[in-house]
Formats: C-alpha cells, structure tokens, sequence
C-alpha cells in the first residue's frame, strides 16, 4: 500500500473519526483508524462497537490496500507535519512510514483482521437543516444526565412527528426541549441517541447545510447514523424508556417576568460566589425587578437586582440552581429571557419555571426550545 495525499485534508479527515473513541479503550484493537486506500481515494474509518464515523477524501493511490493504526498517535502526528504532501506506505518489514517533507515517522501496524466491520445504515431517513439542528443539540445535550447509573438519563430522545424532528433530554431536575423541520418520512420515530456522540456531531456537522439521519437495524442493534458531505456518524441507540417528560410543560403562561438575559447571566454569576456547593440562589421576582439574594460560610452575602417586567401574578420567590439557570440562559440565544411560573395540582410541591426566548420586552421569540427548570427548597 502506498499514497500521497494532501496534509491539510488528512488530519482533518484523522481528527473527525478520533473525536468519537474514548480516550481509554478497554480492546486496544478499538483505538486504531482504518484506512482502506483503492482507486477512488481513502476511507478513514473508526469504530468501538458504540459509535463510528467514516469520512472520504481524495487521494493519489499508487498501490491500493488496507491499513490499521494507532488513531490518536496518527492523528498527533498528523497535525504537526510541515506544510508538504504526506506520503503513507506499508514496508517490507510491516511497518507503516508516514513521510512528508523531511520528517520520517515509522508506525507499528495493527492486525486489520480483528477489526470490527463498520455498521451500515438502511432504514428511513429525512433531512435537517444543519446550523437547526446543531443549535438545538447545544441547546438541549447538557440537560443530559452524566451518571452512568441510569442509563435513559444520558442521551437525547430524538422523536420524529410529522414534519418535525424534537430534541428532549432530561437529568430529573431540569428538562430541555427544541423542535426542528423535518423534511423525509413522516414515520413517527424514536431514538434515544448518547449526549456525548450527539454533542460531537453537532459540533462537526453545525455548518454543513444539512443533514441527512437515518435509523436502521432492530432488538439490541439499533442504530441512527448522520450524514454530512463526505463524513457519516453512527451511534448503537440507548435502551430502554424515557420518561413521559411532556407532560410537565405547562400549557397556560399568564404569570411571568421578563429579564435581559446577558444582565441576568451577569448578576447569577456575580451573586453565586458566594454560595456554597450545590446550594440554591434566592430569587425574588416583582413589580420592582428580580432580586438575588445569596449567603455562604465565612458570613458571606451578596444580592443584586435586575430590571424585569412582571405580568400575570403577584410576587414569586423561588430558589434555583445557579449554574443549571446559567445554562439555560446560554441557550436561550436571544437577548431577552421570559421565566414563566407554572403551577402544581399539589400544593406541597415546587412548581417548575418555564424558560423560553423572548425576542424583545413584549414579543415572545420564535424558536420553539423550551427549558423546565425545578426549584430547590429554600431554607427560611
């Protein structure tokens, strides 16, 4: 085996299917990048039996074959060739070199043959606008859970209604929701997709124009894969049921305060540093604005008011985890915010507030994410 191909192109191709490996792989066989070279150019591919990503590029192919390699050792290596051609060969002995320029590196080859094959996608399918859909993973994937203990809690429910795709994660405290146009079957479908590989592919795939899912397989091989230009994802789907988390979002939202989002980031953050660990910021929403009131050991206290508007109902004080509102407010993406005050059948039990974009002081934003945000038990 033997091609030249150019640098550029070829660590970017190396870094895209690396990102998706764990760091540490329990089968050292699963850290490698397969490289299948023929007349066409390469294939750059990677796989731990979770996820995979497979990209194309062009390539000068002088003698067609296969090869395995470490994937985070070629890629290091990769990013920090001169600007020249890289020339990759197999040698007589088995070793892969990598030269370009005048850097020379000389790599060990891994058994292809344990290789894992690459999943393949043949299901239904539709199209997304990319930069849609890449804002709406950022604006729901942290809502994720991270404990390993449930499993359900750390992906993302993809459901496919209609001409819409949502988006829905939850971790019990808080839950996050967006919609997107979906333009393909309209096949009513599931997937509960990890957050991790979810966030990754909208970070590779935000600006591609659009992309193309696909949901194949059945049992305990189901898979969904993203395509985009010349590089496709798959992820092996999470098992099991995701909780009817819907039902909590509110439909009457009369009572209601309206705050600049960037001024309320702003004072949670400066308030907050006083706080303890996991303790709640005191939130007191009225006619004159909101107030944050905090106080943390050493005897330290702090509070700050914004400006807000409030409609609907009288005064509310609540408290609320300061860095999950901090989130929130990061994905809101418009600069005013509208926290909405839900109410409960069960009087002994804080309601959840409801966050959404507001476009300006009275106009209500356009993008239809939702973010339900449960308030802590305030010590009196």
């Amino acid at each position: 085996m033997r091609f030249q191909v150019n640098r550029d192109v070829f660590s970017e191709a190396v870094s895209f299917v690396v990102k998706l490996l764990p760091q540490r792989n329990p089968q050292p066989i699963l850290a490698g990048v397969l490289i299948e070279a023929d007349g066409s150019g390469l294939t750059l591919s990677a796989f731990d039996y979770e996820a995979s990503a497979r990209t194309t590029i062009e390539a000068t192919v002088e003698t067609p074959g296969t090869i395995l390699v470490h994937g985070r050792l070629l890629s290091d290596i990769a990013s920090r060739l001169p600007n020249a051609p890289i020339e990759i060969a197999v040698e007589e002995d088995g070793g892969i070199t990598v030269t370009c320029g005048s850097a020379r590196f000389t790599l060990a080859a891994m058994p292809v043959e344990e290789y894992p094959s690459i999943p393949e996608v043949s299901g239904s399918s539709g199209v997304v606008p990319a930069d849609d859909f890449g804002t709406a993973i950022a604006q729901v994937g942290f809502a994720a859970s991270r404990d390993d203990v449930t499993p359900v809690l750390t992906g993302v429910q993809l459901e496919v209604t209609g001409q819409s795709l949502s988006l829905v994660a939850t971790d019990r405290y808080r839950v996050s929701l967006r919609d997107v146009p979906w333009d393909g079957e309209a096949v009513e479908t599931t997937a509960l997709v990890p957050a991790r590989t979810l966030v990754e592919v909208g970070k590779t795939f935000g600006h591609a124009g659009t992309i193309q899912i696909a949901f194949s397989g059945a049992g305990d091989r189901e898979i969904i894969a993203f395509t985009a230009g010349n590089k496709t994802v798959t992820s092996l789907l999470i098992k099991g049921n995701f909780p009817p988390v819907r039902r909590l979002f509110p439909e009457q939202t009369d009572h209601y305060a309206v705050v600049n989002t960037a001024d309320l980031v702003e004072a949670v953050r400066r308030v907050s540093l006083v706080l303890d660990r996991a303790a709640p910021l005191r939130f007191t929403f009225s006619a004159d604005g909101v107030t944050m009131d905090a106080s943390g050991s050493e005897h330290a206290r702090a509070s700050e008011s914004v400006d807000a508007i409030l409609s609907g109902g009288d005064e509310v004080t609540l408290g609320l985890n300061p860095q999950y509102l901090i989130e929130a407010l990061g994905a809101v993406k418009s600069e005013f915010v509208r926290v909405t005050f839900t109410s409960s059948d069960n009087a002994n039990k804080l309601s959840p507030v409801l966050i959404t974009s507001q476009t300006s002081v009275d106009q209500a934003g356009l993008d239809s994410f939702k973010y339900l945000l449960q308030p802590n038990l305030l010590l009196r």
